[in-house]
């Protein structure tokens, strides 16, 4: 074993000898750091479009400018604890915790503001007096009562006098500890730089903190906060999409580096929250229920779980954990008696029921609870019950779970704004939100002009169609409109069924009769139908997924083979419950093309959009844009080309289970002969 291995570092280079000398005629090499810096610049355009009618664009982008740009944002990192070591988890805790740091030791802060983010990082401008701190604070809070289901949820009457005493005083404190210790600093100069297209880390770093100072601005404002969206409690900015849920609507606000500088990009968003209110009426809307004896308690029990209430007449905030097992008025609790204890000195405890507790103890009247189960606020082996009827939802608590395709249908119908009306609305918006008055923005100087940055745009001609018959046709007010057009490739349709779940409401011979004569003006040769199916009326009471299986038993006795598609009436446009489930049968489970539609105001030009969809889904064509006939497209066919599409689906909101799908196209456009063997290769390296 060498000296180096025996005595370390320090020992191995005392014991090698001196560098030789460099020799007069040579000149040392600086040494180079292999670390090099990346610095990303914008793609340079080539220049700017000419083609199309110019017309000048408003958009919600406002055009700010940053005033000081010479000091820094210092980073710190937040952790919080409870008084016995505890780390806090519960969401909105973290900036009450924060804010009251702020109020007690403002001074030891050097007065400086706080942009916190909610959870671990926060931000100031300019350093703090310490690299390290340590705060302790105390928050008050209304107390939960609980005792084992004896506590009175507002607080009086209590059945003994031990909880007297505790209830005297309304307010229960809690301590936290508070370090906040440094992580780094970003220059207010990177702001610029991305400006001029040097951007960096630091500069995503700098945006990050302008978006997080947007956050707490809205917090503050009492904001439900999504990402960087914010919705305020205000009934004109809710609507009724059915199923107890309301949409939400709010605006989405932060800062982008633009050519044009920084701008703030306001833009309305769209959330959903939970009906605020009488938690009956909530569950009346959710299952669609007739009235509180006929709900399904099971499920109401999955989706009021973590909901947050408010309990009358005490007006205090608890959150809901489950319901309990009996009925109000079956449902016991040991009450200890006031004036009256055993012989070992103890309060005497008398079993009583929440109906008998609430109705003669505490004078509170109830019209329905005592035959509903009752709302449990309390732990799963210490509950506290309250009647039903005392309970209300608090507002702006968001629905997460999947919406109904009634529920989408509704969503998208009510979201739906006027350019002149969504303007009007982002005016506001700046108007309301009162940025200027931010103490942190004052303090980096940021100001935001209130009126929309005005672009250039073009209106490009709209492209050329070629049909049926060699015969070009040109759209109107951006449509195209296919009567008395033949299509490029019409199919021909031999083997197919009409399937009714709509009856009575309209004749399935007649549609079918119409769609053939449509075809045949569009070239389309449709045989009769070999038959049509009409739903049973014992079924139409059943469960959307047994009516299409019901559906396929009478299919697949009649039909002697898989047909080339089948045309379904549905009862409902847009929003029935049966296209799930019709879809997913035929096209999942047997690969049968289907065609859905409504039958209500059916005329030609709506069955020649439909003929449309079904010559696409056979596999003919329907146009094509003139230029895909001529000898020669402009770039790619010049030049040896690769076009590669790519996308990403996503699972709609409620399905956490369902992965991100990634899908890739790739068309290989081989002009030359030489380009062949390249292309083989790789192919072969796709395919390995």
């Amino acid at each position: 074993m060498d000296s180096f291995e025996q005595e370390g570092n320090g020992a191995a280079l005392e014991s090698l000898p001196p560098p030789p000398p460099v020799p007069p005629d040579v000149v040392p090499i600086k040494a180079e750091s292999d670390a090099k810096k990346i610095v990303r610049h914008p793609m340079a355009r080539r220049g700017v479009g000419t083609k199309g009618q110019k017309v000048t664009i408003l958009t919600n982008h406002f055009k700010v400018s940053v005033g000081s740009t010479d000091g820094h944002f210092y980073h710190y990192s937040v952790s919080l604890s409870y008084e016995d070591g505890r780390p806090v988890d519960g969401k909105g805790v973290g900036r009450k915790v924060i804010d009251r740091v702020h109020e007690t030791y403002k001074n030891d802060l050097d007065g400086k503001n706080f942009a916190y983010d909610g959870e671990k990082s926060l931000f100031t401008i300019g350093p703090l007096p310490n690299n390290k701190l340590e705060f302790t604070v105390v928050l008050e809070d209304v107390a939960p009562t609980r005792n084992n289901g004896n506590a009175s949820p507002d607080g009086q009457d209590s059945p003994n006098g031990r909880e007297r005493k505790r209830l005297r005083r309304p307010y229960h404190s809690k301590t936290f500890k508070v370090e906040i210790s440094y992580a780094a600093k970003i220059p207010m100069q990177a702001i610029q730089n991305a400006l001029r297209g040097q951007e960096s880390e630091n500069s995503q770093e700098a945006l990050r903190v302008l978006d997080i100072i947007l956050r707490q601005h809205a917090a503050k404002q009492g904001c439900l906060l999504v990402r960087q969206s914010f919705f305020q409690d205000n009934q004109n900015n809710f609507t009724d999409i059915g199923g107890g849920v309301l949409g939400c609507r709010g605006f989405h606000s932060s800062f982008r580096a633009t050519q044009g500088g920084l701008s703030l990009n306001i833009d309305v968003s769209t959330t959903m929250i939970i009906q605020p209110g009488p938690v009956v009426d909530f569950l009346l809307a959710n299952q669609n229920a007739r009235d509180p004896y006929s709900l399904d308690w099971n499920k109401a029990k999955r989706v009021l779980k973590n909901l947050r209430i408010k309990v009358s007449p005490s007006n205090q905030e608890y959150k809901i954990t489950g319901l309990s097992e009996q009925l109000c008025k079956d449902q016991l609790f040991s009450m200890k008696q006031k004036n009256t204890k055993n012989e070992n000195g103890e309060a005497e405890t008398l079993e009583i029921t929440i109906y008998d507790y609430f109705v003669n103890h505490r004078n509170i009247q109830l019209r329905y609870s005592a035959d509903l189960p009752c709302i449990n606020v309390g732990k799963p082996k210490r509950p506290t019950y309250i009647p039903i009827e005392l309970c209300s939802l608090v507002s702006l608590q968001r629905y997460t779970k999947a919406l109904s395709t009634f529920q989408r249908a509704s969503l998208v119908e009510k979201s739906r704004q006027k350019p002149q009306e969504r303007m009007n609305v982002l005016s506001n918006v700046l108007r309301t939100s009162n940025y200027g008055a931010e103490p942190m923005l004052k303090s980096c100087g940021v100001n935001i002009n209130s009126n929309f940055t005005q672009v250039d745009g073009r209106i490009l001609p709209a492209p050329r169609l070629r049909v049926g018959n060699g015969e070009d046709f040109f759209p109107r007010n951006g449509r195209w409109n296919f009567n008395n057009k033949k299509l490029v490739e019409p199919s021909r349709i031999e083997r197919w069924a009409v399937v009714n779940f709509s009856a009575p409401r309209c004749d399935p011979n007649n549609i079918a009769r119409d769609l053939i004569r449509c075809g045949e003006m569009k070239g389309i040769r449709i045989d009769p139908p070999f038959d049509i199916f009409n739903e049973m009326n014992q079924n139409r009471r059943l469960s959307p997924v047994v009516r299409v299986e019901k559906m396929f038993e009478q299919i697949q006795s009649k039909l002697p083979g898989a047909p080339q598609f089948l045309l379904c009436l549905l009862p409902d446009r847009k929003n029935s419950d049966l296209y799930g489930p019709w879809k997913r049968k035929n096209l999942s489970e047997y690969g049968i093309v289907t065609q859905c539609m409504a039958p209500a105001r059916v005329n030609d030009q709506y069955l020649t959009n439909l003929l449309l969809k079904i010559n696409a889904k056979l596999g003919g064509l329907n146009s094509m844009l003139t230029i895909e006939q001529t000898p020669s497209i402009p770039m790619i066919s010049k030049v040896p080309t690769i076009i590669l599409g790519m996308d990403v689906s996503h699972g709609s909101p409620g399905q956490s289970d369902v992965p991100s799908i990634a899908a890739v196209e790739i068309l290989f456009l081989i002009i030359e002969f030489l380009l062949l063997p390249s292309i083989e290769l790789i192919m072969e390296v796709i395919e390995a």
